[in-house]
C-alpha cells in the first residue's frame, strides 16, 4: 500500500509542475497577445488556449493544496474544540468531500466520453475539448485519492487518541 501512495505522491509532484507551467504559459501567452494586439497582430485562439491552461492549472493545484492544508477553512469556532472533536469534524468533512469528488470525477469522465463521441471541438482552433476534460477527471481522481488518504490518517489519529 505504501508503494501505491508513493506513486500517487509522484504523480502529485508532476501535477504541481504542469500546473505551474500552465500558469506561466497563461501569463506569457496573454502578454504576447496583448503586445501583438497593440501592433495589429493578435494571436489567433489565445483565449481558448488560456482557458484550457486555466482549467488545467486549477485542477492540477487542487490535490497539492489539499495535501498541505492550504484551502481556506472556517476554523474560528472549530479550533476552540478539543483535538478529538476537531478530528471527528475532519472525518465528517472528509467523508462528504470524498463522496462529492468521487461523484464529480465519475461525471467528468462521463462528460468527456460524451464530448469525444460527439466530436465537440473548440470554437476557433477546433481543438478536441475532451482531452482537457479527461485530464481534469484524472486530476480530480488524484484529488479524491488524496482526500481518502487524509481520511484514513484522521481515522487512525482518532483511534490512537
Amino acid at each position: 500500500m505504501a508503494f501505491f501512495w508513493k506513486i500517487i505522491l509522484w504523480i502529485l509532484d508532476k501535477m504541481k509542475i504542469i500546473g505551474a507551467a500552465c500558469l506561466v504559459g497563461m501569463m506569457l501567452l496573454t502578454c504576447v497577445d496583448v503586445v501583438g494586439r497593440a501592433f495589429g497582430h493578435p494571436i489567433f485562439g489565445s483565449v481558448e488556449i488560456v482557458g484550457f491552461m486555466a482549467t488545467l492549472a486549477v485542477v492540477m493545484a487542487m490535490p497539492y493544496t489539499h495535501q498541505v492544508q492550504g484551502h481556506i477553512g472556517v476554523e474560528i469556532v472549530v479550533r476552540l474544540f478539543s483535538e478529538k472533536t476537531q478530528t471527528i469534524i475532519d472525518i465528517c468533512t472528509g467523508i462528504v468531500s470524498l463522496i462529492l469528488f468521487a461523484v464529480v470525477t465519475w461525471r467528468m469522465t462521463v462528460y468527456a466520453n460524451t464530448m469525444k463521441a460527439s466530436g465537440e471541438v473548440s470554437m476557433n482552433l477546433e481543438l478536441p475539448e475532451h482531452f482537457v476534460i479527461y485530464a481534469t477527471a484524472v486530476c480530480l481522481l488524484i484529488f479524491t485519492l488524496i482526500i481518502f488518504q487524509d481520511l484514513i490518517n484522521n481515522i487512525r489519529k482518532l483511534k490512537e487518541s
